[in-house]
């Protein structure tokens, strides 16, 4: 009986030790998916899906641009040129078959062209891969629910400071428990999705009582949490760090305040984590 307790007391000082570290690994983290005062842009691309739709939209761009001033130009052309002062005598045409064809069949090859670079990108999106941690989450009014389906782990996530006003002295020192400083405001929570870098992460999502959406925009994932329906996204971050998003569906009174925070870390610093939150977050 003597070595049991022993070995139970072995046991659960190396399960602590090894919280420990974990929690000091996860709090000494970067944060690097945040927005930021006065930028514009998108916040730096973590995953291949988010690379992809960066690119996109920059060659979006530079398609968009050449358009408008194409049709900005043609239009001040047709402004000096064709004036009453310049054309005195007005044309008395209506139809130009080369120019009606050009103006149909451009548009056609233009947005060819568009889809035979976006489609795939949406494609890779929506084409789930096969899961290294599977997540279930769901949106409440108004905060975030996890269940690590494969690993018996729980728990609900809570904006930092939620409920008890604009930021004040006892929210900025929960956030500074909590490894933040005032500027994480907002985009803070309570407790953190925690998973291994380089993993191929799947997020089950769905609603439990209006559509809500999950959105990490340095991931380039965003997906509806309807009610009564299991809907799927993935990614797979390259780099460690902390990483914020936000319900982008709106919810309800309180939609504002129901961030999310995602922690990627190393695979031993997860598996440590894990191993402490099964004791802490029991399904």
């Amino acid at each position: 009986m003597t070595a049991i307790r022993t070995l139970s007391a072995a046991l659960a000082a190396f399960l602590a030790a090894g919280a420990a570290r974990a929690q000091t690994a996860i709090e000494d983290l970067e944060i690097i998916g945040a927005p930021e005062q006065g930028n514009m842009g998108f916040q730096p691309a973590a995953t291949e899906l988010a690379r992809d739709v960066h690119w996109l939209d920059g060659m979006l761009l530079v398609i968009i641009t050449a358009i408008v001033l194409f049709v900005m130009g043609l239009i001040g052309y047709v402004i000096v040129r064709y004036n009453s002062k310049a054309n005195k005598e007005p044309a008395t045409f209506t139809h130009n078959s080369p120019l009606e064809i050009a103006w149909t069949v451009v548009p056609i090859v233009i947005l060819v062209f568009i889809g035979a670079f976006s489609l795939p990108v949406l494609f890779k999106q929506q084409e789930i891969p096969e899961a290294d941690l599977t997540i279930k989450v769901t949106g409440y009014q108004w905060y975030w629910g996890y269940e690590y389906v494969d690993e018996a782990v729980a728990f609900d996530s809570f904006m930092i400071g939620y409920g008890e006003g604009n930021l004040n002295d006892g929210i900025i020192e929960q956030l500074e428990e909590a490894g933040y400083s005032e500027d994480e405001f907002l985009l803070a929570t309570d407790t953190s999705v925690i998973v291994p870098v380089g993993a191929t992460v799947v997020m089950q999502v769905t609603g439990a009582d209006v559509i809500h959406s999950w959105t990490v925009p340095a991931f380039g994932v965003k997906q509806d949490a309807v009610p009564g329906r299991l809907a799927e996204l993935w990614f797979a971050a390259e780099r460690e760090g902390i990483y914020f998003g936000q319900c982008s569906e709106l919810c309800g009174k309180d939609h504002a305040y129901m961030p999310i925070t995602v922690k990627v870390v190393s695979q031993e610093v997860y598996d440590d984590w894990l191993a402490g939150a099964k004791e802490e977050f029991p399904a």
